[in-house]
């Protein structure tokens, strides 16, 4: 049997993560169903929108940002922390995601935009945010439970496009969701447990098995590099680090000469044929670079016509390697036992 046969993936995934992976295009459907039941009014805020959240709650803010990319007319940020920026006030659309409802953070700064007189709007399961949005009479958009949060990716990234879109910070890209879901579909049965042994996925988590991946891209693809790195480090319990195109090639390409002294690494670059033309060229100059010293480099490109095809596409690519990696390792893709006991501490506390 292959180590990345269905029985293989089945024999370690305690808790169906491959399911819930292969599923985005489920969700991003039931996502934009979930939204409307929400009742959202159309609103203005010409200062834009901020995503308040942590972890696999956040992420979703990170990538509608890259979707929507120069189609922006008002600033849209992610603010992952306990305060949001210093310029939030009523003029401001807040979305405070929790997919459990009681973040800490996210609690701190929905706290923080009742006292600034921000408009907001929460997607979540339930818990302590839920309640403080009924009680102040605030748009809820229902997020299902029973999955990891980091496995909600597609309905973050649902409700952070259309809150963007109800606060006139961006145009309605229902249509591209839709046509994602679409793709979404096709590459799930072709890069998932039950496809084929050199599907993309499969391939490319045994080439970076052993090693630290340093994940790189611009624009969308330097959003889903960011979540590669996320879901390496919780699904695969690896080390991976993300960076951005073209700001690394001012500081990170100095470190990569000491790489094969120090361990095994890999170089992975996500492309995306909407970003500048300079940077496929300087992507194209760095790997070169990285294969010196390096003990692999990758070239990842995206499927997919719209922009929030392609960085779905990227996504669930990112999303099966990183389980896969786990099964390479024998790791339990549900497992974060670091992430619960940091929680336990501070709770005593």
């Amino acid at each position: 049997m292959s180590a990345l046969a269905p029985e293989a993936v089945a024999a370690v995934d305690s808790t169906g993560q491959a399911e819930d992976i292969g599923d985005l295009a489920v969700h991003l459907r039931d996502a934009l169903w979930r939204v409307e039941s929400a009742a959202i009014v159309p609103l203005e805020a010409p200062a834009g929108l901020i995503v308040a959240g942590m972890g696999g709650s956040a992420i979703g803010g990170r990538l509608a940002a890259a979707a929507i990319g120069s189609r922006l007319t008002r600033p849209m940020v992610v603010a992952d922390g306990y305060a949001l920026p210093g310029w939030a006030g009523p003029e401001t659309l807040v979305l405070c995601s929790s997919y459990s409802g009681g973040t800490e953070e996210t609690l701190s700064a929905y706290d923080d935009a009742v006292e600034r007189g921000a408009q907001r709007v929460v997607a979540t399961t339930g818990g302590a945010l839920a309640d403080r949005a009924r009680r102040d009479g605030v748009p809820v958009i229902p997020m299902p439970g029973g999955f990891q949060p980091r496995a909600a990716v597609g309905y973050s990234l649902v409700a952070a496009l259309e809150a963007a879109a109800v606060c006139g910070a961006a145009p309605s890209l229902r249509e591209e969701i839709e046509a994602a879901a679409v793709l979404a579909e096709e590459l799930a049965a072709e890069w998932g447990p039950e496809g084929p042994e050199d599907g993309a996925a499969k391939a490319l988590a045994r080439r970076l098995h052993g090693t630290v991946p340093v994940i790189a891209g611009a624009g969308l693809a330097g959003a889903a590099a960011y979540r590669w790195k996320c879901q390496v480090n919780e699904n695969a319990g690896l080390p991976a680090f993300a960076s951005a195109m073209p700001e690394l090639c001012h500081n990170e390409v100095v470190g990569w000469p000491a790489a094969r002294s120090l361990g095994r690494f890999a170089a992975v670059f996500l492309d995306d044929p909407g970003s500048h033309p300079r940077n496929a060229l300087r992507t194209d100059l760095v790997a070169v670079q990285a294969a010196e010293w390096a003990d692999v480099v990758e070239r990842v490109e995206p499927r997919g016509e719209s922009a929030t095809e392609r960085l779905v596409s990227l996504v669930l690519l990112g999303d099966l390697v990183s389980l896969y990696l786990a099964v390479l390792r024998g790791e339990d893709p549900v497992a974060i036992a670091p992430i619960d006991t940091l929680k336990a501490a501070l709770a005593e506390r």
